[in-house]
């Protein structure tokens, strides 16, 4: 993945805790936002967040808490309907949302999850 020299880390690991830092809807090693609006922004969002678990020996399955900050809290419903292609029935994290006055960049939402580092 390429870094774009922001000021903070895309995930830290305590023990076997993976703390990812929030993801906007933003094209990799750009900080250009997938265009398409919420739902193109929501899908790559969570497609950033699973590059950045796979890569910490993690993965979607393995997420326990999800936090959705949202520019509209309005399109709350618009979300989910892209969230849940990503967390079926058999995986759901605890999860929180709520609105925020702005986002990075412009973004319609960020999302932040703590997962499961996998033993190896």
């Amino acid at each position: 993945m390429k870094t774009l020299g922001l000021p903070f880390s895309d995930a830290v690991i305590v023990d076997d805790i993976i703390y990812l830092s929030g993801q906007i809807g933003n094209l990799p090693g750009t900080l250009d936002l997938a265009p398409g609006g919420l739902k193109a922004e929501a899908k790559q969002a969570i497609e950033n967040m699973k590059a950045i678990l796979e890569a910490n020996g993690s993965s979607l399955d393995d997420v326990i808490k999800v936090t959705v900050m949202m520019a509209d809290i309005d399109e709350w419903g618009e979300f989910n309907q892209e969230y849940i292609k990503y967390f079926t029935a058999e995986n759901k994290p605890a999860r929180s949302a709520f609105g925020t006055s702005g986002l990075a960049v412009g973004a319609r939402l960020e999302i932040e999850c703590i997962a499961l580092r996998r033993k190896k």
